[in-house]
This record gives C-alpha cells, structure tokens and sequence, in this order.
C-alpha cells in the first residue's frame, strides 16, 4: 500500500535527543521538516543521563522551553558523586566528585551541568516540538531506503500499518542511532573496535537511598569480585539501572531472566532480601568508533549515526546535539543562497576531529578503570575475601587512593565539554592552529577563532551566548561602533551587530577575549567565534566583506 508523497525542505531520521534537536533548530529558524522514528514513541527506558553544559546552552539557543527540562533534572545533592564501593551497602574505597554542577560553574556558563535522563528528556522536547507548526513528527515509522541526485534525496518509509511513502527532500539528516541504517546504505565504514565489552544493563525500580546512606551519588562502582559492576542512579528512591558484565561467547541475553536479575541486584547491593522490581533488562556492548565519513552528498550523519563511544564519561548524547548544531546553520544559510555550498563541507571538517577526541578520551576513561582493579589486587580467580584483606591493609591505603584519583578525569571534563576549538573549517585564522588539549578538565575561556563564544554575564542579566543570532551573523564590537556598523550594513548577507560598551560588559570579559578598543568578533549562529579583529582596521567594511566570503565559501 503507497500513500501520496511527500515533500519537504528536511528530513530526519530518529527522534532521540539528537534528532529532535535537529527539528527544534529547524523550526527556529523557520523551516519546514519531517522526523521520522522507527519506535512507536520516545524513550521507554533509561539510557544516556548526563546533559553537559554546551548541550544545555545549545537547548536554550534552540528555542526550548528550559523550565520542564529543569524540573526534570537530578538534585545536584543526590546526583553530585561518584562512589567505588565494595557493595552498594558495603564499604566506601573512594569518592570523588561528579563534574561541576554548583554555582561556581556560572562563571563559565548560565546552564551548569545536569543529569536528566533521556527517557525523561525525551518526552518533554517531542511534546514541545509537537506544538510546531513546521514540525512534522511521525513514531512508529521506518526509513527504508533513499536515494540521491543533484536537487535533492527521495526517501522511501514505511509505517507500522505497512503504509509505504516516497518522501522527497533538499537534505537527508541521519540520527538515527549507533545502528544507523542511512548509515549502512551508503557504505560508511565506521572506524574504531566495535566490541570493547559486553553488559547487561537490568532497569529496575526500587527505593535504594538507604543503602547509600550519607554519601549519595549518580554512579556506583561495585568492585567486589563476585558481584561487580556498576549502578546507575535516575532515582535514588525509585529508579535504577545496573550494569553487570557478561561474555556472549559463553552467556545468552535469554540468561537473564527476571529471578536471576533479581539475584544480580540484591547481590550487588550486599541485601539478599532488598525489594526490588525487574522491568527488563537488555545486552549493551561497549564500542569506540567513529565514521570515516559524516557526509554523503546530501546525506548527513549526526549523533551516533556518527560516533559510538563508551559511557565512561557522558559524552555520546551530547556531541550528537553539537553535531546538529553546527550542521543546521550551514544548511539553512545554504539552502537561502548566502553561502556557498562548500559551506556543508565544513561540517565534516569542524565536527569529525571532535568526534575522534571525544571517542579517545572516553575510552581512556574506561580503560583507566584497570588502574583501580589493579590496586584493589582483583585478578582472575581473586574472591570478596581477598578484597577485604587488601582494603584491611594500611600499606595498600596510598596506591587505592592514588587509583581512585586516577578516574576524576571520567567525571570532570569541562575542557572538553565547553573548550573544543575548530582548528579548520568555517573559519578565518591568522595564526597558529589551536593547542590539542592535554586535560580535558582544564577549561580557559578563549575567546580564539574556532572557540565558543566565552560567557559572560550581561548587566541586564543575560548571557553574551544569548546576544547571537540564530539566523544570521553577529558581529560584536567593543568600540568603533559607527565604522563598525557602517561595515555590517555593507556585508551583503545577513548579519546583526551588537556593540559591547564597558556598562553592558565588565573589562574582565573582553580581556578574556583578548580584544583591544574597536576590536570585533565575528560570532556564527552556533556561537562559535568566526573572525576576530583585534583593533579597528584601516577598512572595516573590506576586512570584514574578505571574512565573510572566506567562511562562507
């Protein structure tokens, strides 16, 4: 059965928080476009639980109503720790720290991190973008098949009625998950191991705060030998997920039933009697991989689509989201006609190396875990016996607690969050590349070609993220406003200029940025610092047209 065709400006493919991204920049800037998803609905499970900073403020820009996402979001309190314990209910060895979601981070941003997990974040954007009119969000349908030609993609789907529809579109963006289909069909290899290890992740309900007492957190590393592996907090009084290994060359999903999860948790908990209820449980595997390619003509990947990588530091869910980010622009300022389409290259230029280092970094969170088993003497065959004997010795203390430190790392990357720099791209610079990052927590605002634009707060109470247009260029200037005005009117795409004057923004700020009087920035829709003039040059409506035309090709 074929229903009449469709056809609009944009489609995507997935409607996890990568794709639904996509849609709600689409919409804010006007578009028309179709999202389709294979499931019948959002997210039923937990899954992904760490929204980091950038993906926040990249929500906020997007038009999102942020006060459902707030409510939504883990207690700092409960969800501000990581814990290595023997058992849930056992002996604390380490604890450190789980990113920085208090106050202090204002500093560097107006949306500190949360955790919020995707089964619940998922809910609240499909139900905001539903009251979109140029949104057209479709469950429960399958993308089958596309082809390509120089005006445009045709896009066979197909709904769970067995309703086929020829879609026609201007770009196709893939978001459709770590098993992307879109992906498969055009013969993208992806790059990388794609089997690091196996887990079974077992959902279940269940009030747990009493075990973990006085010291709360989001993530519980049980190291005993004969129950390892690791909690994960959505609840703590209600809602948890437990990661347990297991060998698939020995072992079948079909092991787990819900008397032998039962036996898994309460035995991680150290509480053979602990209440708890099985929702389902599911195999994940553990990969680290990245595409060799995130475009194809007029085919895009975003999200994991694009990159898989392991949990061991939140950041799969939000590269997605800074994937769509940094596409959507592009495409939109491409499709208007003021841009050239060598613009679209640059997406995969500026995104993939983000992608690779995002993927390596968390895989060295992952493998750094063996420094910690190491110390703790949990070879082959070593019993709960053997960890206490080890933990009871004051002379293996030190190289613990050195072991523990070791993983803050995997819970502390601002750098690497909010101080990504394109190095090429859509971009005009001067000078040297930037320096690859050597500490992903370290974190100085820059206000360099290729960084996001530094925040800073405004005296009315905003953001200086919140002074960019998302539809435009914005030039920001600190002095020589009239020359510079004159040189954003002769621009000949648009482009909005704001002038910074020292009662609307402290010194501090534009020293960070390095700018001296009648300096500008040239910001793109995705806050990221285009051009930079440090001073008012001789021509500013020649030096800012001769920018302009090189970032947008």
């Amino acid at each position: 059965m074929t229903a009449v065709p469709v056809e609009v400006p944009f489609l995507v493919v997935g409607a996890g928080p990568t794709g639904l991204t996509t849609a709600r920049l689409l919409a804010s800037a006007g578009r028309r476009c179709m999202v389709v998803e294979r499931r019948d609905g959002t997210q039923p499970n937990p899954s992904a639980h760490v929204v980091n900073a950038r993906t926040l403020e990249i929500f906020r820009q997007a038009g999102f109503d942020m006060a459902p996402i707030e409510r939504i979001a883990g207690d700092p309190a409960d969800m501000g720790h990581v814990n290595f314990v023997t058992r849930l209910g056992g002996e604390l060895i380490g604890r450190l720290p789980f990113e920085r979601q208090g106050d202090e981070c204002l500093a560097y941003t107006p949306t500190p991190l949360r955790n919020i997990s995707q089964h619940r974040l998922e809910p609240v954007l499909a139900e905001q973008l539903a009251a979109e009119p140029t949104v057209d969000v479709r469950f429960g349908t399958e993308w089958l098949s596309s082809s390509q030609d120089a005006d445009g993609v045709t896009s066979l789907i197909r709904t769970a009625d067995g309703r086929e529809t020829t879609v026609r579109s201007s770009y196709l963006i893939a978001a459709d998950g770590a098993g992307s289909a879109v992906r498969k069909s055009l013969g993208i290899e992806m790059i990388g191991p794609d089997s690091l290890r196996d887990f079974v992740a077992i959902h279940f309900l269940a009030d747990l705060r009493p075990y973990v007492a006085d010291r709360p957190g989001v993530l519980h590393f049980v190291m005993d030998p004969g129950s390892g592996g690791t909690f994960i907090a959505h609840d703590l009084d209600h809602e948890w997920v437990y990661m347990a290994p297991f060998d698939p060359s020995r072992q079948s999903i079909h092991d787990f039933d819900e008397r032998r999860c039962t036996e898994i948790v309460r035995r991680a908990i150290g509480d053979e009697q602990a209440d708890v209820d099985i929702v389902r449980s599911g195999a994940w595997h553990m990969t680290a991989q990245v595409a060799a390619r995130m475009r194809s003509d007029r085919t895009f990947l975003v999200g994991d689509a694009a990159h898989r990588f392991p949990p061991t530091g939140g950041m799969g869910l939000n590269t997605g989201v800074g994937d769509a980010h940094n596409l959507v622009w592009k495409l939109c300022a491409t499709d208007d006609g003021w841009a050239g389409p060598g613009l679209l290259d640059s997406y995969h230029i500026e995104r993939h190396p983000v992608a690779e280092v995002n993927c390596h970094q968390s895989a060295t969170n992952a493998f750094k875990m063996v420094l910690l088993a190491g110390a703790l003497r949990l070879q082959a065959g070593a019993t709960s016996d053997d960890l206490a004997a080890v933990l009871a010795d004051p002379v293996r203390r030190p190289d613990i607690d050195a072991a523990v430190l070791e993983q803050a790392t995997h819970f502390d990357m601002l750098g690497l969050q909010l101080g990504y720099v394109y190095a090429d791209g859509a971009i005009v610079r001067t000078g040297e590349p930037p320096t690859p990052m050597d500490d992903p927590r370290h974190f100085a605002p820059t206000g360099e070609v290729g960084a996001r634009l530094p925040h800073g707060w405004l005296a009315d109470g905003r953001s200086t993220l919140d002074l960019v247009a998302t539809d435009s260029m914005t030039l920001l200037s600190v002095g020589a406003h009239d020359r510079w005005a004159a040189a954003v009117d002769t621009a000949r795409v648009p482009m909005s200029h704001v002038p910074l004057d020292d009662d609307s923004i402290d010194s501090a700020w534009r020293s960070m940025c390095g700018l001296g009087v009648g300096g500008a920035l040239l910001i793109r829709p995705d806050q990221h610092i285009a051009w930079r003039c440090d001073t008012t040059p001789l021509s500013p409506e020649a030096d800012l047209a001769h920018a302009v035309a090189t970032i947008l090709r």
